[in-house]
C-alpha cells in the first residue's frame, strides 16, 4: 500500500476493491485479526516513559537525603560502620516506599487513561458493533454521527449533512461541510479533501459512512502526533499551596534544626554527632513529599470513585468535588432509566392507551412505518428464537432509546424494520440536532416514488404540516386542528409523557426532489403523536435528598416539554416549595439582570438548547455557587467547560462532551454524581488528616531534640534512632490514612469554601496542640528515665525513641476525626490498625533483637518503663480529647441556644 496515496480521486468501487472489503457486510472477523496483527493497533506512540530503575533513582534526588547519605560515608570511613549501614538500609526502605507508591499512581493513572478511551462503530461481518478504537484496522467500514471522534483517517463512502471540526489539523475553526463525491485532483491540502475526514476531528453534525484507510502513527494526526499527546498534569491547586507551604516549613525546620546543632555543640557534644543527628532530624522532619503525597492519595481515590461508576478525567476536580454546591443535571438517563417505552398515542383525532387498545388502522400503520424508517436505531432478530413466535425477548436494539422504542412498539405490531428495508432505500438524510429538534429522511419505494418521514418535538413538526391524515385519508390541517393537537400534547406531557409527532409528503417531480432541507420539510402531512414514558430511577429521589441535607441544590435542565420536566422534577422531589419552572423562551426573553435575580429560585430548565447552560452556569456562578453541570452532546461541551465541575455521560455522551468534561459517569447515574462528591469531600478530608498526622508528628521530633539541647541535656535520640521514627510513623500508617472510610456525617455537612486554608475547620489547632503534647510529653519520659539512672543514657534514649513511635502510632486514630478520638471506631480502618500493629513490632524488633540493639542504641525494657511509656504516649491523645470534647460539647450548647 502507497504511503503516499491520497485516495481523494479514487471512486468508491476501486477504493473498496483495494481494499478488498465489501461496503454492506465490512471485513470479516478473521481478516480484520490478520490486519491488526500486519499494521498494529490503531493508536499513536507516546513519549518515551520513565523506566522503573529510574524512577527508583528519583527518590535518592531530595538534597537532604544526598546530604545525610555523604554524612554516613564520612561515618563509614571513620569506622562507624554499624550506624552507616543501617542509616543507608532505613534510606533504601524510604526510597522503596515512595517508589511502590508511584508506581500504584502510575498504574491509577493508566487505567484511568483506558477507561476513558474511545470507541469507533464498526461493520464486521454484515453487523454494526461498537469496538475500542485501537483495534481499527485499513479497510474496516466505520460509522460517524454527531458527537463522534473521528477514530482512524476515513475516506467517505456516504454523507447526509456531515460536517467536522478540522481545526486540529487546519487551524480553521469553522465546522467543514464533507461530501463522498470523488474529487478530480489527487493532491490537494487537507482543508480541501472534502471527501476525507482525519484522525481526532470532531463530527458537530450529520451522519456518514467511510472505509478506514490510514490507522495509528500513518494518519495526518500521526503526523504531527506531539500537538495531541497530552500528559494530563497531575498538579493540582492543593499540592500548589502544599508545595508553597512545604518551603516556608523546610525553611524553619532547617532553622531549628541548625539551633539544635549549634546548641549541642556548644553545650560540649561531639561536633560530628551533632552534625549527623542535625541531618537526621532535618530529613524526618522535612515535610518535602506533601505535593507528591496529595497526588497518590488523588491517584488512589481516583480508582474507588472507578469502582463507583465516576472516572475521574482531571485530578483537580476531586479536590473541587466537595466545593459543589449545585448540580445541574439532564434529565433523560440520568434522573431517568433511559428505558423508553411507547404507552400513549395520539391519532385520528382520538388518545389510546396501547395496552388496552387494539389498532389496525391505516394512519396507524403509516405512524409505525414513520417511526420505523425516520430512524437510525438498529433492531436485530435473536438467531436463538424461532422468528415465527416474534416475542419481545427475541430481539436486540442498537442505538438512541428513543428510537428503539419506535422499532420495538413496531415489531409488537408485526411490522419489521427489516422487511421494511426491503421495500424502502434511503436517499438523503436530515439528522436531529438540538436546534432543529426533528429528522426526516428521504425514501424511495421500489416502485419509484419518493417520500419524506419526519419526527419531531410536535411543537415544531406542527408549523410544518398544512394537511393531516385521519382514518387513512388526507384533509388540510386547520389552525383549529393545530391548536386540538397542542392541547393534547399538553395533556400527554402533564403526564409525564415524552411526545413525538410523525409527518410525511410525497415528492412529486425531479426538481422538488433536489429541494433544501428548509425547503423540503414543508407542506408535510401530520399523522399524530406518541407519548413515551421514561420513569425515574428508583435510587435518584434519595440521592437528591442526601444532596439537600449535604448543602447542594439539584437543578433539573432538559430539553423536554415544560410539563413532562414538572412530572419528573415532582417525583424526584426536586422542586422546593416556592422553586420555578422556565422554558428556554422564557431565558430567551429575560434579560441578564433579571435572569440573576431569579437564578437561585429557579429548580426547573425546560424545552432549552444546549446554548442556554452556559447562561445558567454563568449566573449560578456569579452568585458564588461552585457548580457541576452534566451534558453529552457536541453542543454541551462549552457549558461542561465552563462549569467548575464539568460531567459527561460515558453511555450515551459523545467523545467531544467527554474530552472536555472533568468527571465521566460511566453508568449515565444521577446517583453516581452523589457519590463521586462524597467520595470527593472523603478524598479531601482524608489528605488532610495525613497532613495534620505528618506535620504534628514533625513538631514533636524537633521539639525533644530543640528542648533538649536548649536545657543542656544529653541528646534524647540518636540520628539512627530519628530515621527509624520517621520510617515506621511516617510509613505505612501514614499511608492508611489516605484510604480511611468516610466519617458518618460526610453528607450532613455544608460543602467547604473553595478558598478554604488547608488548615482550616480545627486543623491548625490539631496540629500544634498534638505536636507540642507529644514533643513534651516524650521528653518528659527521657527525663524521669535519665535522672533515676543518669549513668545509663542508653535506656532513657531507648524510652524516649518507644515513647515517640507510640505517640504518633496513637495519635494516628486522633487524625481520623475532625472532632475527637472518641468519636470514631478505631477497627473501622482494619488497613490502618494492620499497619500500627507492623510498626510496633518493627519497634520492638530493634528494642529487643540483641544483633539490632548496637546499631539502634537501645536496650531491652523492664516493666516499668513500659508503664512510663505507655502512660506518657497516650496522655497527649487523651489530654486534648478531653479538650475537644469540651469544645463539642460547647459549640452543641451554642447552637441549642
Amino acid at each position: 500500500m502507497s504511503q503516499k496515496a491520497r485516495w481523494i480521486d479514487w471512486d468508491q468501487q476501486r477504493l473498496t476493491s483495494h481494499f478488498g472489503v465489501d461496503p454492506h457486510r465490512g471485513l470479516s472477523m478473521s481478516d480484520a485479526e490478520k490486519r491488526l496483527h500486519h499494521v498494529g493497533r490503531n493508536q499513536l506512540v507516546e513519549g518515551e516513559k520513565i523506566s522503573l530503575w529510574a524512577l527508583f533513582l528519583d527518590q535518592f534526588k531530595d538534597f537532604m537525603v544526598l546530604v545525610l547519605m555523604g554524612a554516613t560515608l564520612i561515618s563509614g570511613l571513620l569506622g562507624e560502620y554499624h550506624d552507616a549501614i543501617a542509616i543507608i538500609a532505613i534510606v533504601i526502605l524510604n526510597a522503596v516506599l515512595g517508589f511502590v507508591q508511584e508506581i500504584k499512581a502510575e498504574k491509577s493513572l493508566a487505567a484511568l487513561k483506558k477507561l476513558s478511551a474511545p470507541g469507533a462503530k464498526v461493520l464486521r461481518n454484515g453487523e454494526w458493533n461498537r469496538i475500542d478504537a485501537a483495534d481499527l484496522v485499513p479497510g474496516d467500514i466505520v460509522a460517524l454521527e454527531s458527537g463522534d471522534r473521528v477514530p482512524a483517517d476515513l475516506r467517505l463512502l456516504r454523507a447526509d449533512n456531515l460536517y467536522l471540526e478540522e481545526s486540529t489539523l487546519t487551524g480553521e475553526s469553522v465546522p467543514v461541510n464533507k461530501s463522498a463525491e470523488t474529487l478530480a485532483k489527487a493532491d490537494l491540502p487537507i482543508g480541501d479533501r472534502k471527501n476525507m475526514v482525519y484522525m481526532s476531528t470532531m463530527v458537530v453534525r450529520g451522519t456518514g459512512t467511510g472505509v478506514v484507510v490510514q490507522t495509528g502513527m500513518e494518519t495526518e494526526m500521526g503526523r504531527i502526533a506531539h500537538l495531541i499527546q497530552h500528559t494530563e498534569s497531575s498538579e493540582t491547586p492543593l499540592s500548589r499551596r502544599l508545595e508553597q507551604l512545604g518551603k516556608i516549613l523546610i525553611v524553619i525546620a532547617l532553622i531549628l534544626t541548625a539551633v539544635v546543632v549549634i546548641t549541642g555543640i556548644i553545650h560540649g557534644h561531639d561536633a560530628y554527632k551533632m552534625f549527623l543527628a542535625g541531618v537526621s532530624l532535618a530529613v524526618a522532619a522535612i515535610p518535602e513529599g506533601l505535593p507528591a503525597i496529595v497526588t497518590i492519595a488523588l491517584a488512589m481515590g481516583v480508582q474507588r470513585m472507578i469502582k463507583r461508576r465516576a472516572i475521574v478525567r482531571k485530578l483537580p476536580s476531586v479536590e473541587t468535588l466537595g466545593c459543589a454546591t449545585v448540580i445541574c443535571s439532564d434529565k433523560t438517563g440520568t434522573l431517568t432509566q433511559n428505558k423508553m417505552t411507547v404507552t400513549h398515542t395520539y391519532l385520528d383525532a382520538r388518545v389510546f392507551e396501547l395496552e388496552s387498545s387494539q389498532l389496525n388502522s391505516e394512519t396507524w400503520k403509516r405512524m409505525i412505518e414513520i417511526g420505523i424508517l425516520c430512524n437510525n436505531a438498529l433492531l436485530q432478530r435473536k438467531p436463538a428464537k424461532k422468528l415465527l413466535k416474534r416475542k419481545q425477548d427475541n430481539w436486540k436494539v442498537d442505538g438512541d432509546p428513543t428510537e428503539a422504542a419506535l422499532l420495538i412498539i413496531g415489531a409488537k405490531q408485526g411490522i419489521w424494520q427489516d422487511e421494511l428495508l426491503h421495500d424502502w432505500t434511503r436517499v438523503k438524510e436530515f439528522p436531529f440536532d438540538s436546534q432543529r429538534k426533528m429528522m426526516s429522511v428521504v425514501y424511495q419505494h421500489r416502485d419509484g416514488r419518493q417520500v419524506i418521514f419526519a419526527k419531531g418535538a410536535p411543537d415544531v413538526l406542527l408549523d410544518r404540516c398544512s394537511h393531516q391524515m385521519q382514518r387513512g385519508k388526507t384533509s388540510p390541517f386547520t389552525l383549529a386542528h393545530k391548536r386540538s393537537v397542542s392541547t393534547m400534547n399538553e395533556r400527554l406531557a402533564s403526564m409525564a409523557l415524552r411526545n413525538l409527532a410523525f409527518a410525511y409528503r410525497e415528492l412529486g417531480n425531479a426538481s422538488e426532489r433536489q429541494l433544501s432541507e428548509g425547503q423540503i420539510e414543508r407542506n408535510l402531512t401530520f399523522v399524530g403523536l406518541v407519548g413515551m414514558i421514561d420513569p425515574p430511577r428508583e435510587e435518584v429521589r434519595g440521592a437528591i435528598q442526601r444532596c439537600r441535607q449535604a448543602g447542594i441544590r439539584t437543578v433539573m435542565i432538559t430539553g423536554d416539554h415544560q410539563a413532562t420536566a414538572q412530572a419528573i422534577a415532582h417525583q424526584l422531589g426536586i422542586i422546593r416549595p416556592q422553586g420555578l419552572t422556565v422554558s428556554g423562551s422564557d431565558l430567551y426573553n429575560m434579560s441578564d439582570k433579571e435572569f440573576q435575580h431569579k437564578v437561585e429560585e429557579i429548580d426547573v430548565y425546560a424545552r432549552v438548547s444546549p446554548e442556554h447552560k452556559i447562561k445558567i452556569v454563568q449566573a449560578l456562578q456569579a452568585k458564588g455557587h461552585v457548580v457541576a453541570m452534566t451534558g453529552d452532546g457536541v453542543n454541551d461541551a462549552p457549558a461542561i467547560k465552563a462549569a467548575d465541575i464539568g460531567i459527561a455521560m460515558g453511555k450515551s455522551g459523545t467523545d467531544v462532551s467527554k474530552e472536555a468534561s472533568s468527571l465521566v459517569l460511566a453508568d449515565d447515574n444521577f446517583s453516581t454524581i452523589v457519590a463521586a462528591i462524597e467520595e470527593g469531600r472523603s478524598i479531601y478530608d482524608n489528605i488532610r488528616k495525613f497532613i495534620a498526622y505528618l506535620l504534628a508528628s514533625n513538631v514533636g521530633e524537633i521539639l525533644v531534640m530543640f528542648l533538649a539541647m536548649l536545657a543542656g541535656l544529653p541528646l534524647p535520640l540518636v540520628p539512627i534512632q530519628i530515621l527509624w521514627v520517621n520510617l515506621v510513623t511516617d510509613g505505612l500508617p501514614a499511608m492508611a490514612l489516605g484510604v480511611d472510610p468516610a466519617e458518618g456525617d460526610m453528607m450532613q455537612r455544608s460543602p467547604r469554601n473553595s478558598r478554604e486554608s488547608v488548615f482550616a475547620r480545627g486543623i491548625g489547632w490539631k496540629i500544634i496542640t498534638r505536636g507540642l503534647l507529644i514533643g513534651f510529653w516524650s521528653l518528659a519520659a527521657f527525663l524521669v528515665t535519665y535522672y533515676e539512672a543518669p549513668q545509663n543514657l542508653s535506656l532513657a534514649q531507648t524510652v524516649a525513641f518507644a515513647t515517640l513511635v507510640l505517640s504518633q502510632l496513637i495519635y494516628v486514630f486522633d487524625c481520623r476525626s475532625t472532632g475527637s478520638i472518641f468519636q470514631r471506631n478505631p477497627l473501622s480502618n482494619i488497613p490502618l490498625v494492620l499497619s500500627v500493629i507492623l510498626s510496633v513490632v518493627m519497634l520492638l524488633v530493634v528494642i529487643y533483637y540483641p544483633p539490632l540493639q548496637p546499631i539502634f542504641h537501645t536496650v531491652s525494657l523492664g516493666l516499668r518503663e513500659w508503664i512510663l511509656i505507655c502512660v506518657t504516649s497516650t496522655l497527649p491523645v487523651i489530654l486534648a480529647g478531653l479538650v475537644d470534647q469540651v469544645r463539642i460539647v460547647q459549640r452543641k450548647l451554642q447552637l441549642g441556644r
